[in-house]
């Protein structure tokens, strides 16, 4: 009967990290909390039941499930919107997409649904091209997609239409 272990003089070989394999993440997490930052300034939070990263061409995706929370926070460092969702996507210039119940809420009394939003870094736009329900005290406005600013003062929706309730 052979046993071995080998020499550990002879050469040491580190983990093959090349080729993980397709369709496989190259790291995993659970419980995940990240911190958005620019210019070393906490801009956001987002957290996820499940995180996956995975190699995407010269880059890396980050895949969140289990139930993702996103909070934006103001100039202040206040919260000031809210995504929730059952999934979603960071790409590498943390532009973020979110799918599945997706439910945005603001610091004021708008909320909106949709099943799908994209969130992009550089002009910190709110985007969607699917069916969206927009809720306020006195109205509820639907539509296919719509694009929003970040705080959800100024949004334009496409193809509306609505209910207004006068007191």
């Amino acid at each position: 009967m052979a046993s071995g272990c080998g020499d550990p003089q002879k050469e040491r070989r580190s983990p093959e990290t090349g080729f993980i394999g397709i369709n496989h993440p190259i790291q995993e997490s659970w419980t995940v909390r990240l911190i958005l930052t620019e210019s070393g300034v906490q801009r956001g939070v987002i957290e996820a039941g499940h995180q996956a990263e995975y190699r995407i061409n010269d880059g890396t995706e980050h895949q969140l499930d289990n139930g993702v929370k996103v909070t934006f926070f103001d100039i202040t460092g206040k919260p000031e919107t809210t995504i929730t969702a059952e999934k979603a996507v960071i790409h590498d210039n943390q532009d973020i997409e979110a799918q599945g119940n997706v439910v945005i809420t603001s610091s004021g009394p708008t909320v909106i649904k949709t099943e799908y939003v994209k969130r992009t870094n550089n002009d910190k736009m709110i985007r969607s091209n699917k069916f969206v329900t927009i809720i306020k005290p006195d109205e509820t406005i639907t539509g296919q997609g719509f694009e929003s600013d970040q705080s959800l003062k100024k949004y334009r929706i496409f193809r509306g239409s609505g209910k207004a309730f006068t007191k």
